[in-house]
């Protein structure tokens, strides 16, 4: 990694403020509101919302729960900026295409507020399915067909979690080299360029921006491959408590029976490794030492895949977005 890579020694402090790239545009999201900036023919548009904030003494907030809902609200929130984005991009505005039947029957039968909301939670759901389908049950799937020859429920799981990140790491590489996605990267990297920009307590100018380095240790990228390494520990674990309580299990290692029981009981336990993947991410967003280093090295390495160098348009749409997000009483973002 280079110097200019090493950029711990230029952060003053860890915020909690973090976003997402949009099309021709950023999400960011503060500890009060959510800020929607995008690039148009017309200029710089920006829209701000206040966050839906559980309150102190909710359970959503609990440790282990509050993962869970906050991954939710995260998809929820991002696919509607998303869509927003999309309805603004200047190639839009080219597009001729009439509605379908069925969405002219929809939007009639729910009413347009209703309608937008069935088309968020069909875009969540089908992205999480997906996503569970691809880097979850696939690997599953495959891994089972090794039961035969490995007894070991340690070694299935191993196998099980290379094969997944063999899948992630190849999909996460096509992608980045998908001219369409080149600009999205371009502005998740302006992205995490401001906000360390912002953690070094530097003014949020292009020119200070600029020179930060575009990887960040609290990025979905990294949240996501905690998520897929720590699925291996958390599957071998609860695995083998399971063969232990129910000893008859091990007599059908090798059936189809056995492979269907393992694998619905394996994607039971995908809440928990989210939630203790949030609870980790939100250590290493408060700590820094050679723990948290080793622990973030990885994601970092990712970044180098899914974030791109921006250019000063898009290095404006960020600090444009941070700025929008900033609380009122300062020093209350931080983790």
């Amino acid at each position: 990694m280079s110097k200019k890579d090493n950029c711990n020694s230029c952060e003053k402090f860890k915020t909690m403020i973090g976003g997402q790239a949009l099309i021709e545009g950023i999400l960011m999201r503060g500890p009060e509101k959510d800020a929607i900036v995008c690039r148009t023919k017309e200029g710089m548009n920006l829209e701000v919302s206040n966050r839906r904030i559980p309150a102190a003494n909710s359970p959503l907030r609990w440790p282990l729960i509050r993962g869970v809902y906050n991954f939710f609200d995260a998809q929820i929130t991002g696919v509607k900026a998303l869509m927003h984005s999309a309805d603004l991009s200047p190639e839009e505005d080219d597009l001729t295409q009439e509605p379908s039947k069925f969405e002219k029957w929809l939007e009639a039968k729910l009413g347009n507020e209703r309608f937008q909301k069935f088309l968020v939670s069909m875009a969540v759901l089908v992205g999480l399915g997906l996503s569970i389908l691809l880097f979850f049950l696939l690997p599953m799937v495959v891994g089972g067909f090794f039961d035969r020859w490995v007894h070991s429920n340690i070694g299935i799981n191993l196998i099980e979690g290379l094969i997944r990140m063999i899948i992630f790491m190849a999909y996460m590489i096509l992608i980045s080299r998908m001219k369409e996605m080149k600009r999205l990267f371009s502005y998740h990297g302006a992205e995490h360029k401001t906000i360390r920009c912002y953690e070094a307590r530097l003014p949020l100018t292009v020119e200070n921006v600029r020179v930060q380095t575009r990887l960040h240790p609290r990025c979905g990228t990294s949240f996501l491959l905690v998520v897929m390494i720590l699925s291996i520990l958390v599957f071998s674990v609860a695995s083998s408590i399971l063969l232990s309580l129910v000893p008859g299990l091990e007599a059908m290692r090798g059936g189809f029976a056995y492979r269907l029981i393992m694998i619905v009981f394996k994607l039971l336990l995908l809440p928990l490794v989210v939630s203790i993947s949030y609870e980790m991410n939100r250590w290493v967003g408060r700590n820094d030492n050679w723990l948290t280093r080793i622990v973030t090295a990885p994601g970092l390495w990712m970044q180098h895949f899914t974030t791109n160098e921006p250019d000063d348009d898009m290095i404006e749409v960020a600090i444009a977005a941070v700025n929008a997000v900033l609380p009122e009483k300062e020093g209350s973002d931080e983790w």
